[in-house]
């Protein structure tokens, strides 16, 4: 396993739809494998394939300690509804951050490394990061959704109120 470069925008290969994993190989659990350690290597919670230069349909999301990434590959979008909205930033944006609005509960379906089709269904934080990766899937880049910014400092202080309150609880 390495650590690649993550790709920053305004790189071309961020806004591209993604071509569909076909060969479920050696080469592919490296390119996963590699996407995780750049992905914690960075602080991130999700990354996807166009993030380190390589334009196919594959992610991973990785925020549940203990807890193997969740790889997705080939996702399809099934459910969706509801909807919330809360601040994002992406690995491809440093010290870009904003607010977002994205479904609160959806269903996927994706393949594993392998080939294997699978069913997940997310609700808050998790779909929300799901989304994210699979709009990069699609060339779908955070701040083309983005309906109000947020600076470095106004971010700090609602991590320091959301502390506040669940020391109080």
């Amino acid at each position: 396993m390495s650590i690649r470069m993550v790709i920053k925008h305004p790189n071309r290969v961020l806004e591209k739809k993604c071509l569909a994993v076909t060969t479920f190989d050696k080469n592919l659990a490296v390119l996963l494998d590699d996407m995780h350690e750049t992905m914690v290597e960075s602080d991130g919670v999700g990354i996807a394939a166009p993030q380190v230069g390589v334009a196919v349909r594959a992610a991973l999301v990785d925020f549940r300690e203990g807890q193997e990434p969740i790889e997705l590959i080939n996702p399809e979008l099934m459910l969706f509804e509801g909807a919330e909205t809360d601040i994002e930033g992406c690995l491809s944006f440093p010290g870009t951050f904003g607010e977002v609005e994205r479904y609160d509960h959806i269903k996927i379906k994706a393949q594993e490394r392998d080939g294997s089709w699978y069913e997940l269904e997310a609700e808050g934080y998790e779909a929300r990061a799901i989304q994210h990766e699979m709009d990069h899937l699609d060339g779908i880049l955070f701040t083309r959704k983005i309906t109000k910014y947020v600076t470095q400092e106004e971010l700090d202080e609602m991590i320091r109120q959301q502390e506040e309150e669940e020391e109080q609880v």
